[in-house]
């Protein structure tokens, strides 16, 4: 693997990072008084979620090739 996670590692860590952001995003429904701590606690999760994938899909040489504008 030469260091690098697998794409169903990636995969599998993004899922639980989506799902812990969703989680702070239903408490925050029920929760007004913390809502807006709640609400960047899953917004940090989903960043983590897409820097993840954006690292992932860097490293592969199918997808690492810019876009022809």
């Amino acid at each position: 693997m030469n260091g690098r996670m697998n794409g169903h590692a990636i995969f599998e860590n993004v899922r639980r990072y989506r799902g812990i952001a969703s989680l702070y995003r239903q408490t925050a429904a029920f929760r007004p008084g913390q809502r807006w701590s709640l609400l960047e606690q899953a917004s940090e999760w989903e960043a983590r979620a897409l820097a993840e994938l954006e690292a992932y899909f860097a490293t592969r040489p199918d997808y690492a090739a810019p876009l022809a504008a």
